[in-house]
């Protein structure tokens, strides 16, 4: 029998949806020497970060047997395997000043193959005898750390993918033309082997939300500290939607300032 609803519990359950605009990716170093990539980050960890533009929630399935014999007429499927996507796609916006995601990530890849190790000694990688020798994969996956994390605007809610054994496993090609000037993007995909899924806490929500008051004071000008030490209860609130497209602003020319 239908289920009889008014327009005030249709309107409550079904116009906050969640939007894809409102999330972030955290990109780790490998585990095994990480100084070759932070040495190359410096201070830009948290851009990097913040200039993925594009990111995709990671899916999962179960194999199964079919069992035919048990019952007759009915075929029946048990689980035994859950089979993990092999790679998660991530696309970032190149800043002008230091190309941040091209270097980060050919220098990994480098690294992967050790084009750069100490047994090749003087060996011009120019030459037609230069070879590959790549390192053991402990010594270039990233254990842990790789992260997406899906939130919403009032950072109350939380969906958090970590991302187990991640390396490089790709950067795709980026045509330039001397067409109509776009955005330059790079895109890279990354191998891992399982993910697993965070259930949102309290903790999290309240550190994302702290964040993102921190972020709202520095884009309006007020350092954290100084309110803070201030002891004034009168705070300017900013939307965050606000914050989100400012944030972006400096690598998408389409976003108003």
């Amino acid at each position: 029998m239908p289920t009889p609803r008014s327009v005030s519990n249709i309107k409550s359950n079904l116009l906050r949806p969640a939007l894809t605009s409102h999330f972030e990716v955290e990109i780790p170093l490998p585990s095994e020497n990480p100084g070759i990539l932070r040495s190359l980050l410096g201070q830009d960890q948290d851009k990097l970060n913040l200039s993925c533009t594009e990111a995709s929630l990671p899916g999962s399935q179960l194999t199964t047997l079919e069992l035919n014999s048990d019952r007759t007429g009915v075929t029946e499927k048990h689980a035994y395997r859950r089979l993990f996507d092999d790679r998660l796609d991530l696309t970032f916006y190149v800043d002008a000043e230091n190309y941040i995601p091209i270097k980060f990530f050919e220098t990994w890849i480098g690294y992967i193959m050790n084009e750069n190790g100490p047994e090749f000694g003087s060996l011009d990688r120019r030459a037609s005898n230069y070879f590959y020798r790549s390192k053991y994969p402990d010594q270039y996956v990233a254990q842990q750390g790789l992260i997406v994390r899906k939130f919403e605007r009032d950072y109350k809610q939380t969906l958090e993918y970590e991302f187990i054994r991640s390396f490089p496993l790709s950067i795709s090609s980026m045509p330039v033309s001397y067409d109509s000037s776009t955005l330059l993007k790079c895109s890279v995909s990354m191998s891992y082997i399982r993910y697993i899924f965070n259930e949102p806490t309290a903790s999290v929500s309240n550190r994302n939300a702290n964040a993102g008051r921190q972020r709202d004071e520095t884009i309006a000008g007020v350092s954290p500290q100084a309110s803070r030490s201030s002891g004034s209860t009168v705070r300017t609130r900013v939307n965050p939607r606000d914050r989100d497209i400012r944030a972006r602003a400096q690598f998408d020319p389409r976003f108003d300032r």
